[in-house]
């Protein structure tokens, strides 16, 4: 009983580390994919968060719900990149909303949902996460890193949007006749639906059975007001769309805190030099 209470307790420390440090790095990536492959990771310690809870049937939940908008989003990735040219780099897009509407309505729908808008596929299992985690006691520290980690995906979920669609065009190529292309919109429309209305479906297919869940109004407006503070500081600092503003804090989180180096790419370096 003790040992499982260490497991679960280091597997809920590892699991919020996890999501600060993917939200955090994401904010100064300029890659579209890794963008959008940290925030997979961020969902992915979401979810082994829920397990350390013991909330295994909402983990499953949020894997089912995730797993559709995210092929939404990697699905609008795909048609950008295909149509500005082969160029995965953010800061050469802007102002693509002229030139792709109806994949800037998906996408915009998908990164909704990422951050857990209300009635969106991902409210339904993000908000039922973060109501339950409020019940349990871990601590002040814990539930305001979890708050902290949602703001993050708030944050570079906007500025995503923002030097992709709404920003000033970056001097990149555009191709918008490949929103003609039924093969590429025509999954993307689909997806975008069942973003839609899987929330609530799959919430009734999961749990027939409704929960009361009982809170503090600052706990239960807690998640809300994180998530609208982010939205209105991403908004004013424009700063963090140009990374050499922040020196060795984007060095430092591009570098993924170092762990690629530490756990894989230093031993393969000492292994290939003694070679």
């Amino acid at each position: 009983f003790i040992l499982g209470e260490t497991c679960s307790a280091l597997l809920l420390f590892i699991s919020i580390m996890t999501m600060f440090m993917s939200g955090v790095v994401a904010i100064f990536e300029y890659d579209l994919k890794k963008i959008i492959a940290l925030s997979t990771l961020s969902q992915l310690g979401m979810m082994m968060f829920s397990i350390s809870l013991g909330l295994y049937e909402l983990a499953f939940f949020h894997l089912l719900t995730h797993a559709l908008f995210k092929a939404l989003l990697f699905l609008c990735a795909g048609v950008l990149i295909h149509g500005a040219g082969n160029t995965q780099d953010i800061r050469s897009f802007g102002g693509l909303s002229l030139n792709f509407p109806l994949v800037t309505v998906c996408m915009n729908l998908a990164n909704l949902s990422l951050c857990g808008v209300p009635f969106l596929a991902g409210f339904y299992s993000k908000d039922l996460i973060v109501d339950l985690a409020c019940q349990y006691s871990w601590g002040i520290f814990i539930l305001l890193m979890m708050f902290i980690c949602l703001s993050l995906t708030v944050l570079y979920s906007v500025r995503l949007t923002y030097l992709s669609f709404v920003g000033p065009y970056g001097g990149g190529t555009s191709i918008s006749v490949c929103e003609s292309d039924y093969s590429l919109v025509g999954p993307v429309v689909i997806l975008s639906f069942t973003s839609l209305v899987s929330g609530p479906i799959l919430s009734w297919l999961n749990f027939p059975a409704p929960a009361l869940i009982f809170l503090p109004a600052f706990l239960k407006w807690g998640a809300l007001f994180f998530v609208g503070v982010s939205l209105l500081v991403m908004l004013s600092l424009q700063g963090l769309t140009y990374s050499y503003k922040w020196g060795a804090v984007s060095n430092f989180s591009g570098l993924m805190w170092f762990l690629p180096w530490l756990t894989g790419q230093g031993f393969s370096m000492k292994t290939l030099k003694n070679a």
